[in-house]
């Protein structure tokens, strides 16, 4: 049977100095079994920063304990954000940070999600200047993406999608082809695309500030990471909303 996660499942992975992936799923979307990632970043005060958390265990709770406080969750698109809510239930002091207009969905209002802080661009102050936010605007799509300046790691969503041919099954493996999302040079899928490129020059700016940026690695949350010559393949994966 082909397996399109990434074991071990639901366990701490080192990725970088302070940071680490939790490889999760596989999650239904649109009838096709996708596997999910969170990313974890320590600042240098302790704190645990969950970008797009994955499903709760006491288990996974316990290897964070073992690393830091959990002290921020992050709703980082206007997706992912379906399993805050359980973390916050289990550790309430925690800051949820949320795109624009997440919170005004009828979903997340529906959810009971507390969002705290929404995102801007720039070094947010709780995190000792040692994060960038750089917001990808789209219309009905929004997505903010992370930079750790210390690791050189550049943290996305969905913006990049990169699933491996051979972890599909043929019908999933034809569907990423047709979306343009097939690793080694996977993109967002075509109808995010649409919706990012929708957002003109601003969206425009925000992709060439990625690429400036020239990660050692790129993380996202759905399929291959970008390991080895990041900036390259952002830059291969982004060209479809660089300006030209």
């Amino acid at each position: 049977m082909t397996q399109t996660v990434y074991p071990p499942l639901d366990t701490l992975k080192p990725i970088a100095q302070n940071v680490w992936i939790v490889d999760s799923g596989p999650l239904p979307v649109l009838g096709m079994p996708l596997p999910v990632r969170m990313t974890i970043i320590r600042t240098g005060s302790g704190d645990l920063i969950l970008h797009s958390p994955t499903q709760f265990s006491f288990a996974l709770k316990a290897q964070l304990d073992g690393l830091g406080s959990v002290a921020h969750l992050l709703a980082p698109n206007t997706a992912h954000w379906s399993f805050i809510k359980e973390w916050q239930a289990h550790v309430p002091h925690a800051v949820c940070w949320g795109v624009p207009g997440l919170s005004a969905r009828p979903a997340v209002q529906k959810s009971g999600l507390r969002i705290d802080e929404v995102f801007t661009d720039g070094v947010p102050d709780a995190w000792n200047g040692e994060i960038e936010i750089v917001l990808v605007r789209g219309k009905g799509l929004i997505e903010a993406a992370l930079f750790h300046r210390p690791s050189r790691t550049l943290v996305l969503t969905d913006l990049i999608v990169n699933l491996e041919p051979e972890k599909l099954p043929l019908p999933m493996r034809l569907g990423a082809r047709l979306v343009g999302a097939l690793a080694p040079a996977g993109k967002a899928p075509s109808y995010a695309r649409a919706a990012i490129k929708a957002g003109g020059a601003q969206a425009r700016a925000a992709a060439s500030r990625l690429v400036e940026l020239a990660p050692e690695r790129v993380i996202f949350a759905h399929g291959r990471c970008h390991e080895h010559e990041a900036a390259k393949h952002l830059q291969t994966s982004l060209d479809w909303l660089l300006p030209h």
